[in-house]
């Protein structure tokens, strides 16, 4: 973008027009800009350019170092001694504090390290996002080779076994949708990515209110149909304890999936 099309600073947020960086309608376009520089960033990369941020969200050189400085006032970018940039603890703290609604520390990340090492397979918790599905955590299985998922990626709810799942108890009409409802899980092969596989059960809260789904992964090679089905069960169990955990529920005896009404 350059600068002919900055808005001037008396003139209504309305009256820019730009493809990049574009705000959704009864959005403010600056915040979605300093969105984009906060999730310019990919899984591992510690800093990044002037240049390198502009490219990747398609701003003017100007704009993006105007917005990284406005977002450094709040400590959610940090500007290295060498002119790159990285993201600041504030920017941590709305990651943890995200996390701490699912009491990740205390609850999922041991309820998913006992399914790893019951399972032999990499577990996964995820939740819904509007039309999307992202990886709140992880634990990685013993297995040199297996799948790896980006936590925080959004990711289609309808391919893959923990977004069917997630729609099926959100009240997804359809013959699949009801089937994963009479059994409790779901299994899928290479449906999302070619040579993995997946299955996956819903977790709820209070009042069969539905959190997400916990899955366990892997490559379809050492998965096939059969493991999966048998794996199916491992996966039930986990997700129950985590619904009685999250629900703060001592009881170590699940419901039926097919009690639950949407």
């Amino acid at each position: 973008m350059s600068n002919s099309q900055e808005r001037p600073s008396d003139a209504p947020a309305e009256a820019v027009s730009a493809p990049a960086g574009a705000a959704p309608a009864g959005g403010v376009i600056a915040v979605t800009r300093a969105l984009q520089l906060l999730e310019a960033y990919a899984l591992g990369e510690s800093h990044l350019s002037l240049a390198e941020l502009s490219r990747r969200c398609k701003l003017h050189k100007t704009t993006v170092l105007r917005l990284a400085r406005t977002l450094a006032q709040s400590r959610y970018m940090v500007q290295r001694e060498d002119g790159d940039w990285r993201l600041g603890p504030a920017a941590g703290w709305l990651g943890a504090r995200y996390q701490a609604g699912f009491d990740v520390q205390n609850v999922l990340e041991p309820a998913l390290r006992a399914l790893t090492l019951a399972s032999g397979e990499s577990a996964a918790f995820y939740v819904r996002e509007g039309n999307v599905r992202t990886c709140l955590v992880r634990v990685e299985g013993p297995q040199a080779l297996r799948h790896h998922a980006r936590m925080g990626e959004g990711l289609p709810l309808d391919h893959g076994s923990p977004g069917r799942v997630i729609l099926a108890f959100s009240g997804e009409p359809g013959e699949i949708y009801e089937q994963i409802r009479q059994r409790g899980f779901h299994w899928s092969i290479g449906e999302r990515e070619q040579g993995v596989a997946t299955v996956s059960a819903p977790v709820f809260g209070m009042h069969w209110r539905l959190l997400g789904s916990v899955c366990i992964s892997g490559p379809a090679s050492r998965l096939p149909q059969a493991k999966l089905e048998a794996l199916a069960q491992t996966v039930v169990a986990a997700a129950n304890q985590l619904s009685y955990a999250l629900a703060g529920n001592s009881a170590t005896v699940a419901p039926r999936a097919s009690f639950w009404h949407p």
